[in-house]
């Protein structure tokens, strides 16, 4: 069986994410949650954090592991022996990007194959910048992460509060 590397910048992880590592971790011998430490995007959880939240959430994954990383993901994908880079695909919007960067991975490591997964219905219009923003303005997330994230988000958003007054 081969081993998949599952990229993203995870600001927060999410249920839509658990759930397409979940699904991903019967598919393969190995999964690896690979944390983008992505500095231009200018996330609202520094790496470390977002590994951790991570960690704590799939911790019931047995063959999951949670790398961070800030190199070229084919080169990651090498590093760590992965034949498959997994990815996934919300709704078309995402598709022309994805599409984009499956194509350039492929011209850079042939011999790593991007695998698509839609998310389970519950989970298609979910994303970490909603989740963020839905928390920021002090609805409840509860049903969207894990009560780990949930908390600190609602704390992150308090802080933030408190500064703008």
């Amino acid at each position: 069986m081969a081993i998949a590397v599952y990229p993203g910048t995870f600001d927060p992880i999410t249920n839509g994410h658990s759930d397409l590592v979940a699904r991903a971790s019967a598919l393969f011998e190995r999964v690896i949650l690979a944390v983008a430490a992505n500095p231009g995007k200018a996330p609202a959880f520094d790496l470390e954090t977002r590994v951790s939240f991570a960690e704590r959430v799939l911790e019931g994954l047995h063959n999951v592991d949670i790398r961070p990383f800030d190199q070229l993901l084919v080169q990651f994908a090498r590093d760590h022996r992965a034949t498959v880079i997994l990815r996934g695909l919300r709704a078309v919007s995402d598709f022309d990007y994805e599409f984009q960067l499956a194509g350039m991975n492929r011209r850079l490591a042939p011999e790593v194959e991007t695998l698509f997964l839609t998310p389970a219905e519950q989970f298609s219009y979910l994303s970490s910048s909603l989740v963020r923003e839905v928390a920021a303005l002090g609805g409840d997330v509860s049903a969207f992460v894990h009560p780990l994230v949930e908390a600190s988000l609602r704390e992150r958003s308090a802080s933030l509060r408190r500064q703008e007054r």
